[in-house]
């Protein structure tokens, strides 16, 4: 199923994920580093939601609160809360 999410706190603005049966199956990022963008999306495409979010919450970005890894594991929560 296809979501999307609006970053907040980041270079990114928004996310667009498309996660099947608790597999993220695509991810695009608008804004923000896309050659660290597009890492973090090949790298987490195929993988399990729950074996993505304890590598990737929590990270910050400098001196921000958050980080678009972190954003992305907020995404992935709300997609896994709104399947429930």
């Amino acid at each position: 199923m296809k979501y999307q999410y609006s970053t907040q706190g980041t270079c990114s603005y928004q996310i667009d994920l498309d996660v099947e049966d608790g597999v993220i199956k695509d991810i695009q990022f608008y804004g923000g580093c896309d050659g660290n963008l597009q890492g973090i999306c090949s790298l987490v495409r195929g993988m399990k939601v729950e074996d993505v979010l304890p590598k990737i919450e929590g990270i910050r970005c400098g001196m921000k609160t958050t980080s678009c890894p972190d954003q992305l594991a907020r995404a992935l929560r709300q997609v896994m809360a709104a399947k429930k």
